[in-house]
């Protein structure tokens, strides 16, 4: 279902063109939504605020760009917060912190790979407002990072960041269901960077617009922890399973590093099965993303690897980030003590 969708949105033409009133309904909504967003500045969180976000559906590489400013941050001296909503996830009270025992399916898989690989306090609650004063109450941090929240907008912000697949770019241009968007093109005109993951989109204009890259690192084993180097699985035969947003991106990686592969793609936030993690016969890889490994740590056989990557960008792009991450503080102490918190 997903990869049709993807070429119906991504391909040539609008073959969705007779539900487009349902996609000018969503626009108006949308744009709703953002007004929104001008009633949440009066009333803005005490420290800076990051939301990391897209204009359109599906997977662009949000999170670990979020895990990568993340490490930024503090190495910086900030001491970052990840918020995020928490996806697959049930809990039964919000808002709820991660910790090393959290399992998925109480925070969901995104927030659970988020602690791991960035090492910072993560705390869901679909309500990020919420989130983020009860953070600031428990004293977790400095400045807020949001993951995937260009669109919640009772959330304040004072730096945005719009993420965009290289190969996908804005699709066939249209809104949802018709196409891909979330918001229209103009939106990015308010936003402070665009980041394009795997390419450089000319059909978007912003001063600050840069490439970023998913480099993987390692090969690790799912149950012990132990690493390999990347050389280790070229000539293997590999099983690629993804409950991610665009597996192709994940698969096109194996295929680079010399693995013979089998491809298994499943929805994002999938709900994985031992019967999901089968292999084709017993010399077989069984290799996943980091997302989808939170999820399979007591399900996954013995011969499960997760393909472990990072975002990497120019260093003009850290110098502009933390540039404009130093002046939203240097505003924030310079304004006059409220009781915005409360």
């Amino acid at each position: 279902m997903r990869s049709r969708v993807d070429r119906l949105w991504y391909g040539k033409g609008r073959p969705l063109w007779p539900l487009y009133p349902l996609a000018w309904l969503y626009r108006f909504i949308a744009e709703h939504r953002r007004r929104a967003a001008w009633q949440a500045k009066d009333s803005p969180i005490s420290v800076p605020v990051v939301v990391v976000g897209n204009i359109t559906a599906g997977g662009t590489g949000k999170s670990p760009l979020t895990a990568m400013l993340a490490r930024l941050l503090k190495q910086e001296g900030w001491c970052p917060v990840i918020l995020t909503r928490g996806y697959g996830g049930k809990s039964d009270h919000y808002p709820l912190q991660v910790l090393p025992d959290t399992a998925a399916a109480v925070a969901g898989d995104e927030p659970v790979m988020l602690a791991a690989q960035a090492k910072c306090p993560v705390v869901v609650d679909p309500d990020r407002r919420q989130g983020a004063l009860w953070a600031l109450d428990q004293g977790l941090g400095n400045i807020m990072l949001c993951d995937d929240g260009l669109q919640h907008y009772r959330l304040p912000r004072d730096i945005e960041l719009a993420v965009f697949d290289g190969q996908r770019g804005l699709g066939n241009g249209a809104p949802i269901p018709v196409g891909p968007l979330r918001e229209l093109p103009e939106r990015l005109e308010s936003v402070d960077f665009v980041i394009t993951n795997g390419g450089w989109l000319e059909e978007i204009e912003h001063s600050q617009q840069y490439t970023m890259t998913l480099v993987p690192t390692c090969i690790r084993h799912l149950a012990t922890g132990r690493t390999l180097p990347l050389a280790d699985i070229r000539g293997k035969s590999v099983m690629a399973v993804a409950g991610i947003g665009n597996p192709g991106r994940f698969f096109d990686t194996l295929r680079s590093l010399g693995a013979r592969l089998s491809e298994r793609a499943l929805p994002d936030h999938h709900r994985f099965t031992a019967q999901d993690l089968r292999c084709e016969h017993p010399d077989q890889w069984l290799v996943m993303t980091a997302k989808d490994a939170v999820k399979c740590r007591d399900l996954a056989p013995d011969n499960a690897w997760v393909l472990e990557v990072e975002a990497q960008l120019p260093d003009a792009f850290a110098l502009a980030f933390m540039s404009a991450v130093e002046a939203a503080g240097r505003s924030m102490a310079a304004a006059p003590s409220t009781d915005k918190e409360k």
